[in-house]
């Protein structure tokens, strides 16, 4: 699936549902869904949701894990 259909997606599932699937989310956060997969198994990615089996992010927690990281990033200089 193409990079630039997944942040269509991603921006159109914000304005209608506040949740992402994996791969809409990693697009939002320029991450390879493979990536974010590991990062959830390891317990380091943003916080997430089981909706039954599906896994979904909430806008909102991509935001606040997204912050958290620049601010670790400051924290190191």
């Amino acid at each position: 699936m193409d990079n630039d259909d997944d942040i269509a997606r991603a921006n159109r599932a914000k304005r209608g549902s506040p949740y992402l699937n994996t791969d809409q989310a990693a697009a939002y956060l320029k991450l390879s869904g493979r990536l974010l997969k590991r990062m959830r198994r390891s317990g380091k990615g943003p916080v997430f949701r089981r909706h039954s089996r599906f896994v979904q992010y909430h806008i909102d927690d991509l935001d606040a894990w997204s912050r958290d990281q620049s601010a670790r990033e400051i924290g190191h200089d």
